[in-house]
């Protein structure tokens, strides 16, 4: 049996942010949808989630799925991140979870193993 459409999305878009490549990202999203962030308020369409990235200039991401599970309606991802920005670094888990519709993302939540280190990470460099 082949890889889930769902499961296909969500793994490209992981391999693509690991490369430094937040297009395909963008692309995965639906214009309206709800992104639940960790630590931080909601964002809601698809040019706040972008626009929450910033400047992505020295930001590396290395993104590793231990597992996907998808069907017609969700995609849940098992993630390992590693996130360096100069000198400063964190690493942390996460069970991310996608609304999935038409091959776009109209709505995320994400579960984290440490919200506060991760919310003080990013908060640091004005991203969320």
């Amino acid at each position: 049996m082949g890889m889930h459409p769902s499961e296909a999305l969500y793994r490209s878009v992981m391999e693509a942010m690991s490369q430094g490549e937040v297009e395909p990202f963008a692309e995965a999203l639906a214009d309206d949808v709800v992104w639940h962030q960790i630590g931080a308020p909601d964002l809601i369409g698809k040019d706040a989630v972008l626009a929450s990235f910033g400047d992505m200039e020295g930001v590396e991401f290395d993104v590793e799925a231990h597992d996907v599970l998808a069907n017609d309606d969700h995609v849940v991802g098992l993630v390992e991140a590693h996130v360096k920005v100069g000198d400063q670094e964190i690493t942390y888990r996460t069970a991310e979870i996608a609304h999935v519709e038409e091959g776009k993302v109209t709505e995320r939540w994400a579960f984290s193993d440490d919200t506060k280190a991760i919310a003080d990470f990013f908060a640091q460099f004005g991203g969320d």
